[in-house]
């Protein structure tokens, strides 16, 4: 039988351990904390500045329409090369690092295309195709739309963030490339659409912050489960998405040979501006 004096050092030991491992936690959880925190913020100022991009229609309202075509060529061709550049550079590699199975990346990347296919088949993205669309009812669909676009950008951001600062830095990046053209092109559908100017600013707005929305949903909902890893490729399908279908298509409409070599050079910057931000983040 041990003695009472072993027994009590024995468990005064424990006692110490037990506050050691205790003390550990605490900091642990000090520390994972202030991490969460920093993403929070940071998640947050992308996403508002992401929302910010829907005010661009401004600098452009006393343009002429020729010289708005030409910039649109230029802002279309660069917004190509970034989502090209941040799919296959930036988020294919650190989804197939952080999932580990290059099968179930590349399934999340089929899932992304689709959800986008989706998005602009049914509910009119962009552009109504039908010669007798009502038009303020296409309004309506464009907005909805363009929230859940951007409802799925804030998701991005927010995944990339919590995977790594650097790539969350880079994606939003190539976000707001791509958004510059778009909320032009949205801009100028709601003023076609019958709506003002001031109006057609304001709605183009509330339907940008569906991004902040997606990005909180986003990292709440990954405090609980570990669903960033997969929303990686899922992302880099979408990215894929627009640039094939929507936005390099748009600039074979114009196949003049100056143009032609335009659009072809700020693709290259594009992908070049993505690959410096590899090289120089890490991200």
């Amino acid at each position: 039988m041990e003695s009472p004096h072993l027994i009590l050092s024995a468990g005064l030991a424990r006692c110490l351990d037990m506050c050691v491992d205790a003390t550990d936690i605490l900091i642990n959880m000090k520390w994972r904390t202030h991490n969460a925190m920093d993403d929070l913020i940071a998640i947050l100022a992308s996403v508002t500045a992401v929302s910010l991009v829907s005010f661009v229609g401004l600098v452009f309202i006393g343009l002429k329409e020729s010289l708005l075509r030409r910039l649109m060529t230029a802002f279309v061709g660069f917004a190509s090369g970034t989502l090209l550049g941040g799919a296959f550079i930036h988020l294919l590699p650190e989804a197939v690092v952080g999932v580990g199975d290059v099968s179930t990346v590349f399934y999340y990347v089929i899932l992304g295309m689709l959800v986008f296919f989706v998005l602009e088949k049914f509910l009119h993205w962009r552009h109504c195709h039908e010669e007798n669309c009502p038009v303020h009812m296409f309004v309506y669909t464009s907005l909805l739309g363009d929230s859940v676009h951007n409802f799925i950008d804030g998701m991005i951001i927010a995944a990339t963030f919590m995977i790594h600062f650097d790539l969350g830095i880079t994606t939003t990046m190539a976000v707001i490339f791509h958004e510059i053209p778009q909320e032009i092109g949205d801009f100028g559908v709601l003023i076609c659409g019958g709506l003002g100017k001031k109006k057609a600013l304001t709605y183009n707005f509330i339907t940008a912050l569906t991004a902040v929305l997606g990005a909180l949903v986003t990292y709440f909902v990954a405090a609980f489960q570990s669903l960033e890893p997969l929303l990686i490729p899922f992302a880099a399908g979408g990215f894929i998405y627009v640039a094939a279908t929507d936005f390099i298509p748009e600039l074979h409409k114009k196949s003049h040979g100056a143009e032609s070599v335009v659009q072809f050079v700020v693709i290259l910057l594009g992908i070049g501006l993505m690959a410096y931000f590899k090289a120089a983040f890490g991200g």
